[in-house]
């Protein structure tokens, strides 16, 4: 169970309003950095553990200076998010570039920031071997396929996944990589996302241990670098738990030390790349509500949409609602709330339970500190909103301005009309 809570009572967020308008989203930043500092002393026995920002879940360079301090790097999948790692100042092997269906020239800026690079099919040694020369540090992404049963509605299940090699293509990689020159080779995994039993992240990291062994005894590689991706879960409903971070890693510390220390591997760097785990529950999208529409179900209309907050509407996904000032209110009435797409699917909530929720009502709509501002779209010329970091002693950063007509109509050239 979890406790849905927000950091700030109506009197504060209404001032928060009265300079920023709603919609916006608005982190917590001291709890973000706690929640950090946790993953990572629960992990103070590797030898080298690092953790991985997934930087697409919150690509801000404020979230993602905030995390630097505290030691963390980052995991990028695309040039922007290379740009933005070397505008913070993350470089070298603090940046994981985890790519599929890659233009070479992402490739190439990821070299040059040193970063290690994670290739996600076999065919991309060639690939890149056409187009310069091949980096000193590689890592392959391995999809066990049918081997691993389970998987999600975010991900899929493995052999369906369009991501990683199979077995034999990672063992064919390392062979042709080792060939070439490659010096240091890492391993790297994920099979699912949003993963809320610490059995199933357990057992993902017991499965690269032995990966890890079968690649030296067949070639003679040590494994330097392993990735367990990004797969610890969020309890975005209020009956659901968060990882105990602590089991989890004594879980994998137990399949560390009877796989890989006995073969040598007892210095491999082990690593995470969270972004929803981290600064998921940390993020909240403040809405207001403007409209009441009674048809065939009871309509709650605010000036929040889809493109503030995608998941619900793309995956069915719940997240939690507070209505400020009525968080004590009985759940005495049954409402959809929603946005003004002009979509069916642009809805937060549907058949909830909530308080009588009148106009100017704020509502506050939980975990969406990952994978919500970032998904954000333009569809019917909505404007992205802005971002604000809400810190310990209540004041409040802009840390992204919220987009203006102009911004959206940049690429547009009325020259000639």
């Amino acid at each position: 169970m979890n406790k849905k809570t927000v950091p700030f009572n109506e009197e504060q967020i209404r001032s928060i309003i009265a300079e920023h308008p709603t919609p916006f989203h608005i982190y917590d930043e001291k709890a973000i950095v706690d929640n950090v500092r946790k993953l990572i002393k629960a992990f103070d026995w590797a030898y080298d553990f690092k953790e991985y920002f997934a930087v697409k879940a919150t690509p801000n360079p404020y979230i993602m200076r905030l995390l630097q301090k505290e030691g963390v790097g980052a995991d990028c999948s695309s040039l922007a998010e290379l740009e933005l790692c070397d505008k913070v100042g993350i470089k070298g092997h603090d940046i994981v570039f985890s790519s599929n269906d890659t233009p070479y020239a992402e490739f190439k800026r990821a070299m040059e920031l040193g970063a290690l690079v994670n290739l996600d099919d076999i065919s991309m040694i060639e690939f890149m071997e056409e187009r310069g020369p091949l980096p000193e540090w590689i890592c392959a992404r391995y999809n066990p396929g049918p081997l691993l049963k389970g998987g999600n509605d975010i991900i899929g299940t493995p052999e369906e996944a369009k991501y990683g090699m199979t077995r034999e293509q990672v063992i064919d990689a390392f062979r042709i990589l080792k060939d070439k020159g490659v010096k240091h080779f890492g391993l790297h995994t994920m099979v699912v996302s949003n993963e809320l039993h610490v059995n199933g992240l357990i057992n993902t990291a017991k499965m690269m241990f032995e990966l890890a062994v079968e690649v030296q005894n067949m070639l003679g590689i040590n494994i330097e670098f392993l990735d367990f991706g990004g797969g610890i879960g969020l309890p975005y409903r209020p009956e659901e738990s968060f990882i105990d971070y602590d089991e989890l890693s004594a879980g994998i510390k137990k399949h560390f030390e009877e796989i890989m220390e006995p073969a040598g591997l007892g210095k491999c760097r082990i690593s995470f790349e969270c972004g929803r785990a981290i600064t998921g529950p940390y993020g909240y999208l403040v809405t207001t509500a403007i409209h009441h529409k009674h048809i065939w179900k009871e309509y709650i209309g605010v000036d929040a949409c889809m493109a503030n907050l995608m998941r619900p509407g793309m995956y069915g996904s719940y997240h939690h609602i507070t209505v400020m000032g009525k968080e004590n209110a009985p759940k005495d009435h049954v409402y959809d709330v929603a946005g003004s797409l002009c979509e069916n699917c642009d809805k937060f909530a549907i058949d909830r339970s909530l308080p009588e929720i009148d106009d100017g009502d704020i509502l506050v709509i939980h975990d969406t500190g990952a994978h919500g501002h970032s998904m954000g779209f333009n569809y019917n010329g909505k404007l992205r909103s802005a971002e604000l970091l809400l810190h310990a002693d209540g004041s409040v950063t802009q840390i992204r301005r919220a987009e203006t007509l102009d911004d959206l109509f940049a690429t547009l050239d009325f020259s000639d009309l």
